[in-house]
């Protein structure tokens, strides 16, 4: 109830060792807190903070316009409501190496328990769109050491994400990868692959954790959970799920309630109120407040 009775330590002790367990660690998107919450209560490892959820919930599309101070506000609040790890994606880490730094300090104050990092230029671009441009390995080689040398708990983990593969070719992607890791990268995040193949080729080539990000609409085929964990993934991300659900459903109902004058045929298709106290633990709330207040003037 309120926050998380967990520490940001425990969070990511409990990330660290899941990433290492063989497992396929499942970390769907929240965009709000609340998502957060039913997130966990579905029986998910993790929750994901995503750049573009966040970016498109302030009605900006994802090229870099959100700013740290936007990104750490989100991530506090999610993060603090729930008992999973939560992964943040910084994007290309809101400046140069000293700002990268400062971010993954914030990050870490906040109890996240890891962030991802991007090696395209700024203004960047949705991973899964054409035309995206790319910091010389090197940069991202001293943004990377730069992250690494920042956080102060060895259980953060920070994730080297590279969006190579779509100009310059898998076996690029992988070199760019295995200089992250070089540098001090915990995981790679290798961004739009196109076909099993590609996943299974990362996967051989690279020895730590990996992360298949399984966005809608994307390059990438859907791939299963069983696909996945035959692969030897670590984690997979849903980033948008949520969102794209939550967003048609509300389309879906102003639009009848414009045309049809009134909700009524809509209430079945929607929480309840008594789902809603339930996931938000309304009870818990009454017996704290009446422990507070039970004096009598």
């Amino acid at each position: 109830m309120l926050f998380s009775k967990k520490s940001g330590a425990e969070k990511r002790a409990q990330f660290k060792k899941g990433l290492s367990s063989g497992k396929l660690l499942r970390f769907p998107g929240a965009f709000s807190p609340y998502i957060a919450l039913m997130i966990e209560q579905c029986g998910f490892d993790g929750v994901y903070i995503s750049g573009a959820g966040i970016a498109n919930d302030l009605a900006l599309p994802d090229i870099g316009l959100t700013n740290q101070s936007e990104v750490v506000e989100r991530a506090r609040n999610i993060s603090r409501v729930t008992e999973l790890p939560s992964l943040v994606d910084i994007d290309t880490g809101f400046g140069e190496p000293m700002s990268v730094s400062r971010t993954v300090r914030e990050m870490e104050d906040l109890g996240i328990s890891g962030c991802h990092l991007e090696d395209q230029i700024n203004p960047k671009r949705c991973g899964h769109l054409d035309g995206k441009g790319l910091v010389s390995s090197e940069e991202m080689i001293r943004k990377v050491q730069a992250a690494a040398r920042a956080k102060r708990d060895p259980n953060f983990i920070v994730m080297a994400r590279t969006d190579a593969a779509a100009s310059e070719g898998l076996q690029k992607a992988i070199a760019r990868a295995q200089a992250y890791v070089d540098a001090g990268a915990d995981a790679i995040f290798p961004e739009a692959l196109y076909t099993e193949q590609d996943f299974e080729a990362f996967r051989k080539a690279i020895k730590v954790p990996l992360l298949a990000n399984m966005t809608e609409f994307g390059k990438s085929k859907l791939l299963t959970r069983k696909q996945l964990e035959s692969l030897g993934y670590n984690l997979v991300i849903y980033p948008m799920t949520a969102f794209r659900l939550a967003m048609k459903a509300v389309e879906d109902g102003l639009k009848e309630i414009e045309t049809k004058g009134t909700q009524e045929d809509l209430v079945a298709k929607m929480q309840t109120r008594a789902r809603l106290y339930e996931v938000l633990k309304y009870e818990d709330y009454n017996v704290f407040d009446q422990k507070l207040f039970n004096f009598k003037v």
